[in-house]
């Protein structure tokens, strides 16, 4: 595997950590010691711990894992738009790197929270991570252009139903990305595909298209524990299946897996 390479999208459950009363499901257990066992199994040195949605603004769960995992491991918070500057410098010595987004059931941050937290994250080289419905694109595409922060875009775009290259909302993502400072995970192509494993073939035609169009703007994530998910997927076959997106072999290989995470999430 290529040295310095991340799995930059992983959510931790630790047991003694209480869920927040916004909480969606009761996720199983899956605390740091047992994501270690799939670092080994995929070869990859670094991670990114998403702050759940269940725990809310809690961001404790998050940051143990952190410090367990140790120097290769960095996090994303979720934080209340009127934090205080000293708790992001808590969170910016506890690993994290950016605030995460939500807009889905279970988030608890709203968009009228991400213009003025995006002015504070800036000066911090933090990002904003954003999980939306994928066909809602072009409604915001404007105030994602303008943010003065970096932005990174979970999983495909999280087209909640398949969409073409062709379509608005996806040619809208596109745009966002031709803004200069987005990136994009190519993860979790089940959150979205109805035809499902091995290949997504309905999702597998945008994450290509934008494997060849931004390959220095691609992460990569296993969305590990991938709770609700039945069956379980298998993070060796996912980590393959976006290598195989890529029309650069292992240039592009370790852009996606090692430069760019670097960039973003502030590796060493």
């Amino acid at each position: 595997m290529i040295e310095g390479a991340c799995d930059c999208h992983v959510h931790v459950y630790g047991l003694g950590f209480a869920l927040a009363p916004t909480a969606t499901f009761q996720p199983p257990p899956a605390p740091a010691s047992a994501y270690r066992e799939v670092q080994r199994k995929l070869g990859l040195d670094r991670v990114v711990i998403v702050q759940p949605t269940g725990y809310g603004f809690d961001n404790s769960c998050t940051l143990a894992a952190i410090a367990e995992l140790g120097e290769g491991a960095r996090g994303v918070a979720v934080v209340a738009v009127d934090v205080p500057d000293a708790e992001l410098d808590r969170l910016h010595a506890g690993g994290m790197r950016g605030v995460r987004f939500m807009m889905l059931p279970g988030g608890v941050l709203p968009w009228s929270a991400l213009e003025p937290l995006a002015k504070r994250l800036a000066p911090r080289a933090w990002h904003v991570d954003l999980q939306l419905d994928g066909r809602d694109f072009r409604q915001h595409e404007q105030r994602l252009l303008d943010l003065p922060c970096r932005l990174v875009i979970d999983h495909i775009g999280k087209f909640l139903e398949p969409v073409e290259t062709g379509s608005e909302s996806f040619r809208s993502l596109c745009r966002v990305l031709d803004g200069g400072n987005v990136w994009v995970k190519l993860s979790a192509p089940y959150e979205s595909s109805r035809s499902g494993p091995p290949r997504y073939e309905d999702v597998e035609p945008i994450a290509r298209e934008l494997a060849l169009r931004y390959p220095k703007r691609c992460l990569w994530g296993s969305n590990w524990p991938h709770p609700n998910v039945k069956p379980v997927p298998d993070e060796h076959a996912l980590l393959d299946w976006s290598l195989a997106l890529l029309d650069g072999g292992a240039t592009w290989a370790k852009a996606m897996l090692a430069d760019n995470p670097a960039h973003i999430y502030g590796f060493d």
